[in-house]
């Protein structure tokens, strides 16, 4: 035996985050002192991105930035100006389903109250979202109408997923897996060097999986689904990610996986394909070299990009983590 070798070892760090649980497993040959430092550092980084770009809370940028609304520009940092232009590049790429100035329209829709706005509010809100109005220029953004509201769900976490890994990478560290409320990125194999399963959980059942991925690579993978947060009135159910277009819950979908290089980039592909629907999102997950794809519909059906059955077993008898 070389005692001189370094031992490999799988160290796990959960915190809350956003309104869930982070969980961070990673293996580390520098000893656990090194990787409890490590530890900490992920955890202040992801809480970093969350103090600066939640709209819940009033000291972020995005709370100043809304503030500022029909005010005149913002003088932004370069992080800043990233995430909106990625915001934007998502309002493109959904044909307008996505809005990064919805914002205004979450104070309409109370999911936890269970209540549904009438369509003469939804009328008022809607001239209020409007990414055109939303001016972004080298270090400055400006929201042109009084009233407009910025959110970043669809690119904010995703962003600190990948963040943290990139941090881990410049640690040294080859193999972990970063999962931020079910939105995930994957470094190499796993200790063992067998390859990361991310399960995908059933939209029609609590608790149950319905797909098995096995990630061989470093990837993202990033899921919008409809049971995340949402309720059934009078026999309609209505959820969180709304049509900008209408004010409206999307429909057609119950939920969407998207695997990519990227968190980043899954969790835009995975809004966006939800937002348009089964055919469009389907097409829009098929014409993207290296992004495989799962769509659940309204009525149970399985759509899969043509190579996700490579990398992904229907019904796992198994919950994999």
């Amino acid at each position: 035996m070389d005692l001189l070798k370094p031992v490999r070892a799988l160290y796990t760090t959960r915190f809350p985050l956003m309104g869930g649980e982070a969980l961070v497993r990673f293996v580390d040959a520098r000893g656990q002192a090194a990787a409890a430092r490590t530890a900490r550092s992920l955890e202040r980084e992801a809480r970093r991105i969350e103090a600066k770009f939640s709209r819940y809370r009033p000291e972020s940028v995005l709370s100043e930035i809304n503030r500022q609304a029909g005010r005149g520009p913002l003088v932004v940092d370069e992080e800043t100006e990233h995430l909106l232009r990625a915001a934007l590049d998502l309002w493109t790429l959904s044909a307008g389903r996505f809005d990064p100035t919805v914002g205004i329209l979450r104070r309409a829709w109370d999911f936890k109250a269970q209540r549904v706005p009438t369509a003469a509010e939804l009328a008022a809100l809607l001239p209020l979202v409007d990414a055109r109005a939303l001016s972004l220029k080298h270090g400055s953004v400006a929201l042109g109408k009084v009233g407009m509201e910025l959110d970043l769900g669809g690119v904010g976490k995703e962003y600190a997923v990948d963040r943290v890994a990139e941090l881990l990478s410049a640690e040294g560290v080859d193999s972990a897996i970063i999962n931020f409320l079910g939105d995930v990125r994957t470094l190499g194999r796993r200790g063992d060097g067998q390859p990361w399963s991310v399960g995908v959980l059933d939209p029609f059942q609590s608790g149950r999986c319905l797909l098995a991925i096995r990630i061989m690579a470093g990837a993202g993978i990033a899921t919008s689904g409809d049971y995340e947060r949402g309720f059934v009135q009078d026999g309609v159910r209505f959820h969180h990610l709304l049509d900008a277009t209408t004010g409206q819950p999307a429909r057609g979908l119950r939920s969407v996986t998207v695997v990519a290089p990227t968190a980043f980039l899954a969790g835009q592909l995975a809004t966006a394909a939800f937002l348009l629907g089964p055919a469009q999102g389907l097409t829009l997950l098929e014409d993207r070299p290296g992004v495989e794809g799962a769509l659940v519909t309204e009525t149970g059906g399985l759509l899969l990009t043509r190579g996700m059955d490579r990398i992904a077993t229907l019904r796992p008898q198994e919950a994999i983590a």
